[in-house]
């Protein structure tokens, strides 16, 4: 009995174990975008997920056919949301930043606030 197990069968095993990773992805992609979907019925999503779960190879080749360019859209959709919202985000929290400095600029030059007390709120603006 030969139990030598060579560089060709770790690497056959190793495309195997990454076809099942992909596969175990794809499902999780499925189930994700059914869920996510706001289009679909309650009793639709439930159909829709057990077609997966008890079929899976025909639930996701059907899914994929039938739903594959509305599952992009909302794919395309969610990234450009998170994008905006990261934009937002950045542009509110920086911008209040240097308003707030430029502010304290205009009183310091008005002589509302002196040298000393401009560093001081400019470094409480920055911390």
């Amino acid at each position: 009995m030969d139990d030598d197990y060579g560089l060709w069968d770790v690497l056959v095993s190793m495309f195997w174990f990454m076809l099942l990773v992909a596969w175990i992805w794809m499902i999780i992609a499925i189930l994700t975008d059914i869920f996510r979907d706001r289009s679909l019925s309650g009793g639709s999503k439930a159909l829709w997920a057990l077609f997966i779960v008890l079929i899976p190879w025909l639930g996701a080749l059907v899914y994929i056919f039938a739903r594959g360019d509305s599952m992009n859209e909302r794919n395309h959709q969610a990234a450009l949301d998170q994008q905006a919202q990261m934009r937002a985000y950045v542009g509110t929290s920086g911008s209040n930043v240097a308003d707030e400095l430029r502010g304290l600029a205009e009183l310091r030059d008005s002589g509302v606030l002196s040298p000393e007390e401009y560093e001081r709120a400019k470094a409480k603006v920055l911390a």
